[in-house]
């Protein structure tokens, strides 16, 4: 699936013990990072999204344009800024909880 919360009982499963705080990482920022975050931030929760932690490919248009995985990472990431998480860097996130 291309959601950490499709085929999962893991919105029952931070519910059951009242997380209301996440952080994601992964891979492909424009897909799976992408659809997580959306439905993390739709479900209310408050969504942190790690722009180190995360990445993808290059990817073609459809007239077959090569797009860089830079600047697929980043337009991806300005998309969910603000509206599904707050995107954050590795030290932000080792701050705020003190790792």
């Amino acid at each position: 699936m291309n959601s950490a919360f499709i085929g999962t009982d893991l919105k029952k499963q931070l519910d059951k013990a009242n997380i209301s705080k996440l952080v994601i990482v992964g891979l492909t920022t424009d897909h799976c990072v992408s659809t997580t975050t959306r439905m993390a931030g739709n479900f209310g929760y408050n969504t942190y999204l790690v722009l180190d932690a995360t990445a993808t490919f290059n990817r073609k248009g459809l007239d077959g344009q090569n797009f860089p995985a830079e600047l697929i990472h980043e337009t991806a990431l300005a998309s969910l800024n603000g509206e599904f998480a707050t995107v954050v860097t590795t030290d932000f996130i080792k701050q705020i909880f003190r790792l």
